[in-house]
Order: C-alpha cells, then structure tokens, then sequence
C-alpha cells in the first residue's frame, strides 16, 4: 500500500516511517504544503495526517484534498483528547483518528480495518466470485481469467472501493492520473467500456450526466 504521511515530530516520524515501512511504500513530509503537493502529484491508498503541524494543519489540508475529489482513506493522529477535535476530523472527511502516544499495533490495527473497509488488500473480491489482484492486475471470473492494463485495473479497483455512489469523470481524472497526463472523457468511457465487457454491464453503471457507479 502507498501511504502520505505527514507528522513533523521527528521522533515520532522516525519510528512510523520505520514501522511502516515493513510492509507498506511510505512517503514522508513535515510539511502541510509539501504534503498537499504530494497529493497532487501521486495516488496514494491511505494519508496518516497529524493535525498539527509548522506550516498549517492536517484537517485544513484534508479539507483542500476533498476538494479536489480525492476520498483517499484518512487516519488523524494527535495530541489533542478533547472530543471536539474528534468531531472537526470526521467533518473534514477523516475515516478514522487516533491519539498520541499510541501503540504501534494499535494503529497497524486501524490500518487493516481500513485496508477491508475500503478493499486495499491484493486480492479484491468484487463479489459473484471475481476477484482483482492489484499488483499482477489478473481478473478472475467464473468462466475467464483477464489480465488488465494498469489503468484498467486502477480504474476498476477504484470504481470498486466506491461502489454504490456515483463516480464522476472529474473525479476519477483528479484521483489517477497526474495533472500533465490528464486523458480527455473520450479516453475514460473507452476504458469503461472494457471493464463492463469484464465484469458485466450490470456491474458497472452509466448514470446519464453524472458518472459511474459500481454495483
């Protein structure tokens, strides 16, 4: 799994880049700025954001990444243990939170039930027995094994992880593919259009106007 975080205690970096590391790509910043360009230039799985940081802070920067379409899984950590903190980071669009000082497997914990929650892990079961290897990008079905391009299996695995609401063009531009290398909405429905012959038509809805749902 790739991972944004960001956390200017460098102590506290140290151990969780150390930590996560084992088993995940990392990349690090101090810094809120630094960290909102990251997110423009890369598609992470998962951001671990500190509210408070030099620069700024991680719900503002949430705020600003939401805004662009990216629902990327967000984990908070802080400092803070008053409840309001709590409230302002669901707000902002967190999935979880967690307060310092944590233990290690704790926040491995909240990792693998966002892994689930949001079907991070390699294999993904879409359901109906077909089933997505992220890394190989091999589509199992009952009757067929396909292997997909990159984009196809990004853009599948993406669908997936926000099935049962409508995802638009825009969206899915903002959230894989770098700015410089945007295709035109010509270049998405002709990569829809193979993933419905995949996985069926009945999975993969055209809702007039607005976008895509997976179903």
């Amino acid at each position: 799994m790739k991972i944004l975080l960001l956390e200017d205690d460098t102590v506290l970096s140290d151990i969780l880049i150390d930590f996560l590391q084992e088993s995940h790509s990392v990349t690090h910043t101090y810094s809120m700025k630094e960290a909102l360009r990251f997110s423009e230039e890369s598609s992470y799985d998962l951001y671990i954001f500190d509210i408070n940081v030099a620069d700024g802070d991680g719900l503002t920067l949430l705020r600003e990444v939401r805004s662009f379409y990216d629902q990327t899984p967000t984990i908070f950590i802080t400092a803070f243990h008053d409840i309001k903190y709590l409230k302002h980071a669901f707000d902002a669009g967190a999935n979880d939170f967690i307060r310092k000082p944590f233990d290690l497997e704790e926040l491995s914990g909240r990792i693998e039930n966002i892994k689930r929650h949001f079907g991070l892990n390699l294999i993904v079961s879409l359901g109906e027995e077909m089933e997505l290897n992220t890394q190989t990008h091999l589509l199992k079905t009952p009757k067929h094994l396909f292997h997909l391009s990159a984009k196809e299996s990004e853009l599948l695995h993406y669908l997936y992880k926000h099935k049962n609401r409508v995802v638009s063009v825009d969206e899915i531009l903002q959230n894989l593919w770098n700015y410089d290398e945007l295709p035109s909405g010509d270049a998405i429905r002709t990569l829809i259009k193979e993933l419905r012959k995949y996985v069926g038509k009945e999975h993969i809805i055209n809702v007039r106007g607005e976008g895509y749902r997976f179903e």
